[in-house]
């Protein structure tokens, strides 16, 4: 485990862990895609929506980091540094299980430009490299057939059909349930992306 947060950099981003400087900027992700993301996640209060809850929510992030239950990633523009997009791999049990769930959102205006493709592969690299995982589980509900997508092109395989799995925009929703393997991702066709891929 790293003694700081680890910083990732892949062809078009900057990838790391938030810092209390970053709460402007999540905030301002989540709401100018409060809409594009509206399908998609929970109901938000609207406190969601306010700095004071993001300085809050980047300290938990960063205590989950620490404490191996949890790393929550965030994809920024070289240059600019906007947030373009999230992962978090939620749930980290290791033992017999070495498992955790991954979900993520990516900003509507980058949408199909292959920085998801990006993104993940950068992230799932270092969960699978230096978190010692052997499983990574994602779902999607079944018409986001973009995100199944990109999990099919990313190597996740899938496992089972959930009815009524989460409670996403305010109703309870079926679920498809994919996962990939440690073994399976060394393999994946994206191993040139992998291969260019530094953690400082």
């Amino acid at each position: 485990m790293y003694s700081d947060f680890p910083i990732l950099m892949s062809k078009n981003l900057i990838i790391r862990i938030p810092t209390i400087q970053d709460a402007q900027k999540l905030r301002d992700y989540y709401w100018q895609n409060r809409t594009h993301l509206a399908s998609w996640e929970p109901l938000r209060l609207q406190s969601f929506y306010s700095v004071p809850w993001w300085v809050q929510r980047i300290d938990q992030m960063q205590d989950e980091f620490k404490e191996a239950s949890g790393v929550g990633f965030v994809a920024f523009t070289k240059g600019e540094g906007k947030v373009v997009a999230v992962a978090n791999f939620s749930n980290i049990i290791q033992g017999v299980f070495q498992s955790c769930n991954l979900g993520y959102s990516v900003d509507a205006e980058y949408q199909g430009k292959g920085l998801m493709l990006e993104f993940l592969s950068a992230t799932l690299d270092f969960i699978f490299e230096n978190l010692g995982l052997h499983r990574v589980m994602a779902n999607y509900i079944p018409v986001n057939q973009r995100s199944g997508a990109l999990l099919e092109r990313l190597g996740f395989e899938r496992e089972g059909y959930a009815r009524k799995y989460l409670k996403i925009a305010g109703k309870w929703q079926d679920h498809v349930l994919t996962s990939l393997l440690k073994e399976d991702w060394l393999s994946v066709e994206v191993k040139e992306q992998r291969e260019a891929i530094q953690i400082l």
